[in-house]
């Protein structure tokens, strides 16, 4: 779940049963990650946008430098090539 609990303690918390959470759960990610919403909403930088310096200065970015992902909880919508399946 995006608050970091799980399906179990947010469904208490709203008295909703598992099934419930995890299914609007599902929609509120298929809406945030289909059109219209994600092509109008999601924009990646480019390749000349320079790195934030607070990201630079971290002792952390060195294992991150080529990385490709999400960013602060966000996902994104990534697609492996077949080649590159073997290595999941």
């Amino acid at each position: 779940c995006v608050t970091g609990l799980s399906s179990r303690l947010v469904g208490e918390q709203f008295q909703r049963s598992n099934d419930t959470i995890t299914k609007y759960f599902k929609h509120i990610l298929v809406f945030f990650s289909s059109s219209p919403f994600y092509d109008t909403q999601v924009h990646f930088p480019m390749d000349q946008t320079p790195i934030a310096q607070a990201i630079l200065g971290s002792p952390h970015f060195k294992y991150f430098d080529k990385c490709i992902g999400a960013i602060d909880g966000t996902h994104i919508r990534v697609f492996l090539s077949t080649t590159d399946h073997m290595f999941m």
